[in-house]
């Protein structure tokens, strides 16, 4: 009986290492984006789109980010606390043709901003963000691009797609002493990030919390150190960056590392 008990319960130790292996294992393939939904769009700013400055989502030039002016402020159901900041998403104007550009062509756009309720307004008239809708509020130059500027507001057809960014992704090193902040931004492939740890050459890994947006916070001494990241997007795929920060880096230099396969 003792000895059957042993083996239950090496077997079951077994299969929980095993299955810890199996969750940890590299996930083939890349991002593929999700079904198509329905939700509504209006515009923000200008033809430079000089609202894409700043934000929730912590990306203080959006346009120096490599998002161009194809953003978007999500509304709440959308934003999902800022874990959207990053994301994707294709966009088609539907069902209004005389304010539908012909065709219906798509943008791809990124959420970079927060679009807030107004609960001093219906849902139906002018409190598009309030919960539980989906809206995208949209640059104004790329709104231009599937709709007349007449319209104001479009029913449209929406899904997440994988983000194509140019380059690596972006670590901007800020902050001061022991209260560090880095910006992460160009994330391709789902774009949108869960996790984030960081290692000093004198370290092991040490996970970062997420201060707002994608501004993630660590505490840890790393001066004169070079320093590696590792990150985790939505659909649990992960890239590590070497050592692409060197020992002598500085608060305000930006960091290129290894990018997400598309």
């Amino acid at each position: 009986m003792a000895t059957m008990d042993l083996t239950t319960c090496i077997v079951s130790l077994f299969l929980l290492v095993l299955g810890h292996i199996v969750v940890e294992a590299r996930i083939p393939g890349v991002y593929t984006g999700g079904a198509w939904q329905t939700a509504h769009a209006t515009f923000y700013g200008q033809h430079d789109a000089p609202n894409t400055m700043g934000g929730a989502c912590g990306y203080d030039d959006s346009l120096s980010l490599g998002n161009a002016a194809n953003t978007a402020a999500l509304s709440t159901a959308l934003f999902n606390n800022g874990l959207s900041c990053g994301a994707c998403f294709e966009i088609k104007c539907k069902d209004v043709p005389q304010w539908c550009l012909p065709g219906n062509p798509s943008i791809t756009i990124t959420g970079t901003n927060f679009c807030p309720p107004n609960y001093a307004l219906p849902n139906d008239n002018g409190g598009w963000c309030n919960p539980p809708l989906s809206h995208f509020d949209l640059a104004y130059p790329i709104f231009l691009k599937i709709a007349k500027y007449e319209a104001g507001i479009v029913p449209i057809s929406f899904r997440r797609v994988p983000c194509h960014k140019q380059g690596g992704i972006r670590f901007r090193m800020d902050g001061m002493n022991y209260f560090k902040l880095v910006l992460i931004s160009n994330v391709a492939g789902a774009g949108d990030i869960i996790k984030v740890w960081i290692k000093g050459s004198k370290t092991d890994w040490m996970a970062m919390s997420r201060n707002w947006g994608q501004k993630w916070q660590f505490n840890a001494d790393l001066t004169g150190q070079s320093i590696s990241f590792r990150v985790k997007t939505s659909d649990r795929r992960k890239s590590t960056s070497w050592n692409i920060v060197p020992s002598n880096w500085r608060f305000g230099q930006t960091f290129s590392g290894k990018n997400f396969r598309v």
